[in-house]
């Protein structure tokens, strides 16, 4: 048609030829250490009900409401309940509102599981895949650090997470951010600030695993007591700065999920949010029995700007979303 000029494609052929051979890695690395690969719906009649994740409504004709899924997660779980064993999926997820350098609200997940793992052992195979890919595709040899949450703020931002008052946690996010009333934001919201504008930047050339996250930041991981902390089993990865994988060691109570599914959704409720429907079908699984198990999701996009050194994630996407 004439006068259209963004038909192109947004990043270089030569990166579309590397996303392929990043693709056909991973799956590699997963068969031999035979790791089923799955598929899993995008469309499903819940969804994730955390404050923070929007997802894409979209209407059925024949089965009603029904949202893209942020995550693979729920579905997944269900496969490990009725005992696939170590499953991994490669494909699309959806968050409404997620756009900018870093986000497309369109993106490429790896997410996979390992029952018989815990966190730090999945952390481990987590730094074996991405050192792996990085290594193959770009001959970039990674170092990887280990921190706990409290220990990465003591030593990053000079605040302990845990200990310090609210008060304090929200004055540091407030001159960090110049925001002024961030106390009514909370106390996880202050944390997250200070972690994207005082810890992040500094971990550019830096490849480090966070772990012991506060247990009001649990989401779907499992809290337990450790040195006499109270803490949410699950960690993430950060790599220039970058948060590359978000991983946990699994949520297995149905009672606690469901009573975690009520309180996100009160949550929702009071922000001036649609509350999401619990998925019953998660809980009648956990309910039937999810071994213990640890699972992970990988930002691909996010991996891929890692190999190619670029700056955006445009620059990896054959059509973001303005030209899709």
């Amino acid at each position: 048609m004439s006068g259209v000029t963004d038909w192109r494609p947004a990043c270089a052929l030569d990166v579309l030829r590397k996303r392929a051979d990043l693709l056909a890695q991973i799956r590699s690395f997963f068969r031999t250490r035979n790791v089923m690969e799955v598929e899993t719906p995008l469309l499903c009649a819940s969804s994730a009900t955390d404050p923070h994740l929007h997802s894409i409504q979209v209407e059925s004709a024949h089965a009603g409401s029904r949202y893209l899924q942020t995550s693979p997660e729920f579905a997944m779980k269900r496969l490990l309940a009725a005992g696939s064993g170590p499953i991994f999926q490669i494909g699309k997820a959806f968050r409404h509102g997620e756009r900018g350098k870093k986000h497309n609200s369109e993106f490429t997940m790896l997410e996979w599981y390992r029952p018989g793992f815990d966190e730090f052992q999945l952390m481990t195979e987590v730094g074996e895949l991405v050192s792996e890919m990085l290594a193959r595709l770009s001959d970039r040899k990674l170092t990887i650090e280990r921190y706990s949450y409290q220990t990465l703020f003591n030593i990053y931002a000079g605040i302990d997470p845990i200990s310090a008052a609210t008060s304090n946690i929200a004055s540091l996010a407030a001159s960090l951010t110049g925001m002024t009333d961030v106390v009514s934001l909370g106390r996880d919201t202050c944390l997250e600030l200070i972690m994207s504008h005082a810890i992040e930047p500094r971990l550019v050339g830096k490849a480090v695993l966070v772990y012991h996250y506060p247990a009001s930041q649990a989401a779907l991981a499992k809290v337990s007591v450790i040195d006499g902390l109270s803490v949410a089993r699950r960690f993430e990865l950060y790599v220039d700065g970058i948060e590359l994988a978000n991983g946990y060691f699994e949520l297995t109570d149905a009672d606690e999920q469901i009573a975690r599914f009520d309180r996100d959704n009160q949550c929702r409720v009071s922000h001036g949010l649609s509350p999401v429907p619990p998925d019953r079908r998660l809980c009648a699984a956990l309910s039937n029995g999810l071994p213990d198990c640890a699972g992970v999701a990988v930002g691909v996009d996010r991996l891929l700007m890692l190999v190619t050194g670029v700056a955006s994630i445009d620059e990896v996407l054959a059509f973001p979303e303005e030209r899709a």
